[in-house]
C-alpha cells in the first residue's frame, strides 16, 4: 500500500508568487507565509518581491481568509499563522465514531461468544467446571469421550474430502487462461499451507458452528513483492452488523489483534508514547489452562467498510490503535505511477532533434491507474471473509456445530458415570457404625496399616456395625446410560458403521456398503457446504490475482503425464480485454471470468488402488484397442469415475489414428495392385498386393477374438465385482457428490 504522509506528486504547485529567475522546487508555504507577513506588518523588507495589486485582491478571493475571521494582529509586524493544511477525510472524530459502532457490535454478538468460549470448554473435556456445583465438589467428576470422538471423526470425513478446483472457462477464448489457472492455483494454495488452514477452519466450525477464512494479499511476502494469504478467522476477533444472515450485507466489519506496543511503535513511528496504557476488553478471552498476559499489548482494529464512489461500490479499510489513524485508503490519494519515456518538445510543441536528427527522449512518471482512495481496498470489492456455518441459525450469518448438540447428551453420559464411580467408591470402602460410647480408638480402627486396635472395656454386638451398601448397580441403570451413549451417536450421525463397525449378524460386503452409505450421508451433505465456501475462497484468489500479479512470477507446476514443469505467470490474461467495433458501434471491453469446480483430492490407499484395478479392468475388457473406439466411448459414457474426461480423450485419440492407418493401408493397397498391374505389363510378377494382404490378414489372426465380449472379470482378491463394487462405495460414503 503506499504510504498516506507521502507527498502527491500530481497537484499542480501554485507558482503565481515565484520568481521569474528562480528554479528548482517552489515552497508554496513558505511563500505564503511571507506573503502573509508582509501584508500585515506593511514593510517592504518583510517580502523580497512583492505581488501586485491584483494578485493581491485574486488570493485574498480565493484563499485568504475574510476580514471578519481575519484574526488581527496585536501589534506591527506581528505574523499570522500560515493557512492550514487541508484535513484529511479519515481522523481522530471518524476513528471514534467507528469505535462506538465496534462496541454496538460486540454487544450485539456477546451471547455468541459466550457460547464459543464455553464450547471450548467442551472440546477439552474440561466442562466439569462448567457443571460444578457445592454438592460436587469433591466428586469423582469422570469426562468421557463421546463428544470427543464426535467431532475427530467428523474431522477425519473432512480431511479425506480434502478439496481440489478446477477453473472453467465461460468463453472460448479463455480456454488457455483457465488450464493456466488450473495448475497456478494449486501452487498459490500450497505456498499458504491451505491444507493446514482448512484443517484448522473444519476444527472451529465442528467444535463453534462456523469456521471462517480470510483471503488478504500481504505486501511482505516474497521479498516485498507481495502474494495472496489466506487464514483461518477467530469468531470472537470478527465484529458484523448483528440481523444480517450475509456477512457482505453488513454495513461495517471490523477484526481485532492484539499486537504487542513495541512492535507497534516500531512499525508506526505516530505511536511512540501515545498508547493507551489501559486494557481493553474488546477482544473476549479464552478460558484457558495456563495464564495468558496480555499486559503490554494494545487491540489493534481493521476496520472494512463500503463507500459508492463514481457510481460503483468500492471497499474503503482503516487500520487503527486507540484513536490514531495507522492508515485509511480514503486518505491514500497517492496515483501510481510509471517511468515512460517521451519526447523533449519545444515552446512550438515540436520534438527537439538531436545531432543524429533523432527526437531527444525524457523519462516522465506518468500516472497508471487510481488512487486508493478512488478504487479502494481490493477491486472485487467484498469484505475479504468467507463464512462457512455448520447448522444455520435464522437472522445470523453463522451457526451452531456438534458440541452445541451433543453437549446435554455429553452431560447426561458423565453425571451418570460420577454416580456409578462414587457407587464403586461405596462398596470397595466399606464405611461402619460406631456408638459414642462404644470404647473404640476411630483413628487406630481407620488406618489399614494399624494391627492393633485399642479399646476401652468390653465391645458389645452394638458398639460397631458395618453399613450394609448395594454390591451391583440395577442394570436399569446401565441401560439409561447406553441409551444415553445411543442417542448421541444417532444425533450426531456418528454410528459404529461410520467409525468401521458393523452390527451384529451382518458380513455381507454389500450390506456393509449399504449401511456405511446410508452413515456417511450427513458428513457428505456438511462438506458439500464447505465445498461452496472453497469456491469463495478460490473466487477471492482469482480476483486478487487479477489485481496485483503485473509482474511475472514463476512457478512449478505439474504438466502433462505428471512431469514437472516451470512456467511464467501474470494478471495480463486476466484484463479486460478490447472487443472492437462491430458495424461501427464499439463493442466495449470484457473481462474473463470463470467457473469453479470443486472436487475431492481424496488420498486413501483403498481409492488409489481400486482406480488402478479399475484402468486394468478397461485394459483387459479391451476399451483401449482402437478396433472397438465406438462401443468403448459408448459404455463409458454411461459410467462416472474420476478421470473420465482424459480417459475418453485417449480413446478417441486412439480411434483417430486407427482410422487413418486404415485409411492408408487401403491406399497402400491400392498402389501395390496398380504396381501388379504395371509389372505384368512389362511381363514381370511382383505380388506386392498378395504379399501385403497376407500380412494384414496374420495381424489380424494375432490379434484374436474381441476382448470386449461378455467375460466378467475377477480382482486380484478373488471377489466378485458386486463385493469389489460396494468396498468403493462403503469408501466414498462421505465423498460429496
Amino acid at each position: 500500500m503506499a504510504n498516506n504522509n507521502a507527498p502527491n506528486q500530481y497537484v499542480q504547485r501554485d507558482q503565481r508568487f515565484n520568481r521569474p529567475h528562480r528554479t528548482g522546487n517552489v515552497n508554496k508555504e513558505k511563500n505564503n507565509t511571507d506573503f502573509n507577513r508582509g501584508l500585515n506588518a506593511g514593510s517592504e523588507n518583510s517580502l523580497p518581491m512583492q505581488p501586485s495589486e491584483d494578485q493581491i485582491k485574486a488570493v485574498m478571493a480565493q484563499d485568504a481568509p475574510t476580514q471578519q475571521q481575519r484574526p488581527s494582529p496585536t501589534a506591527a509586524g506581528a505574523p499570522v499563522p500560515p493557512p492550514r493544511q487541508r484535513a484529511l477525510p479519515i481522523g481522530q472524530n471518524e476513528v471514534r465514531k467507528g469505535m462506538e459502532i465496534l462496541r454496538k457490535y460486540k454487544k450485539g454478538k456477546q451471547n455468541l461468544e459466550d457460547k464459543i468460549t464455553r464450547n471450548e470448554k467442551w472440546w477439552k473435556m474440561r466442562h466439569w467446571d462448567l457443571m460444578e456445583t457445592e454438592y460436587t465438589a469433591d466428586d469423582p467428576k469422570p469426562a468421557s469421550g463421546w463428544l470427543f470422538n464426535v467431532i475427530i471423526s467428523k474431522h477425519a470425513d473432512y480431511m479425506d474430502s480434502f478439496p481440489a478446483s478446477d477453473i472453467l472457462p465461460r468463453e472460448e477464448g479463455d480456454v488457455e487462461e483457465a488450464q493456466r489457472l488450473s495448475s497456478i492455483i494449486p501452487v498459490v494454495m500450497r505456498q499458504n499451507d491451505y491444507k493446514k488452514v482448512y484443517s484448522q477452519e473444519a476444527w472451529y466450525k465442528l467444535k463453534h458452528g462456523t469456521g471462517v477464512f480470510g483471503v488478504f494479499w500481504d505486501n511482505q511476502k516474497i521479498n516485498g513483492l507481495g502474494d495472496v494469504a489466506i487464514k483461518s478467522m477467530d469468531l470472537l476477533s470478527i465484529f458484523w452488523e448483528p440481523g444480517v444472515t450475509d456477512i457482505q450485507d453488513s454495513e461495517n466489519l471490523f477484526t481485532v489483534e492484539l499486537v504487542a506496543n513495541a512492535k507497534l511503535e516500531q512499525q508506526y513511528p505516530q505511536c511512540r508514547d501515545n498508547l493507551s496504557s489501559t486494557q481493553d476488553t474488546l477482544i473476549k478471552k479464552y478460558m484457558y489452562d495456563e495464564s495468558i498476559d496480555t499486559t503490554g499489548k494494545s487491540a489493534v482494529i481493521d476496520w472494512y467498510y463500503h463507500k459508492v464512489i463514481n457510481g460503483k461500490k468500492t471497499l474503503q479499510y482503516i487500520k487503527f490503535v486507540d484513536d490514531i489513524v495507522l492508515y485509511a485508503t480514503e486518505n491514500d490519494t497517492q496515483v501510481p505511477t510509471e517511468i515512460k519515456l517521451q519526447p523533449v518538445l519545444d515552446q512550438a510543441g515540436r520534438p527537439v532533434l538531436d545531432q543524429m536528427g533523432q527526437p531527444v527522449m525524457t523519462q516522465v512518471e506518468v500516472p497508471v491507474g487510481k488512487s486508493m482512495a478512488e478504487r479502494g481496498l481490493y477491486d472485487h470489492g467484498k469484505y475479504p471473509f468467507v463464512f462457512d456455518p455448520l447448522f444455520p441459525e435464522a437472522g445470523m450469518p453463522v451457526g451452531f456445530g456438534f458440541v452445541d448438540v451433543c453437549k446435554n447428551a455429553q452431560a447426561s453420559i458423565d453425571v451418570y458415570n460420577n454416580a456409578f464411580e462414587k457407587n464403586v467408591q461405596f462398596v470397595a470402602s466399606p464405611r461402619y457404625l460406631t456408638r459414642n460410647d462404644g470404647g473404640i480408638n476411630e483413628e487406630e480402627f481407620s488406618n489399614p496399616n494399624q494391627l492393633l486396635v485399642h479399646t476401652d472395656g468390653n465391645l458389645g454386638e452394638d458398639s460397631l456395625a458395618p453399613i450394609n451398601t448395594p454390591t451391583f448397580i440395577n442394570g436399569n441403570y446401565i441401560e439409561i446410560l447406553n441409551h444415553k451413549i445411543t442417542e448421541m451417536k444417532e444425533t450426531a450421525g456418528n454410528r459404529d458403521a461410520t467409525t468401521g463397525g458393523t452390527q451384529a449378524g451382518v458380513t455381507a460386503a454389500s450390506a456393509i456398503a449399504a449401511i456405511q452409505e446410508s452413515a456417511g450421508k450427513t458428513s457428505r451433505d456438511q462438506i458439500s457446504t464447505t465445498y461452496e465456501t472453497h469456491k469463495e475462497v478460490v473466487y477471492l484468489v482469482i480476483e486478487l490475482i487479477r489485481q496485483f500479479y503485473n509482474a511475472p512470477r514463476q512457478f512449478r507446476i505439474v504438466g502433462q503425464g505428471g512431469k514437472q514443469e516451470f512456467t511464467s505467470y501474470s494478471n495480463e490474461g486476466l484484463q479486460p480485454q478490447y472487443q472492437g467495433e462491430d458495424f461501427g458501434v464499439d463493442m466495449g471491453y470484457r473481462v474473463p471470468v470463470f467457473d469453479i469446480e470443486v472436487k475431492a483430492e481424496k488420498e486413501s490407499a483403498y481409492t488409489q488402488l481400486s482406480q488402478n484395478e479399475l484402468a486394468l479392468q478397461f485394459y483387459n475388457q479391451g476399451f483401449f484397442n482402437p478396433q472397438y473406439a465406438d462401443q468403448a466411448l459408448a459404455c463409458i459414457d454411461m459410467m462416472d469415475f474420476q478421470g473420465k474426461g482424459s480417459v475418453i480423450e485417449k480413446i478417441q485419440s486412439n480411434g483417430t489414428l486407427y482410422q487413418k492407418f486404415l485409411q492408408m493401408q487401403q491406399q497402400m493397397l491400392q498402389m501395390a495392385e496398380m504396381i501388379d498391374l504395371m509389372g505384368k505389363e512389362r511381363g514381370k510378377e511382383y505380388h506386392m498386393a498378395e504379399q501385403m494382404a497376407d500380412n494384414v490378414n496374420a495381424e489380424l489372426d494375432m490379434q484374436g477374438a474381441p476382448r470386449g465380449s461378455a467375460r466378467m472379470p475377477e480382482t486380484s482378491l478373488g471377489e466378485s465385482e458386486v463385493t469389489a463394487n460396494a468396498r468403493e462405495r462403503a469408501n466414498n460414503a462421505t465423498t460429496p457428490r
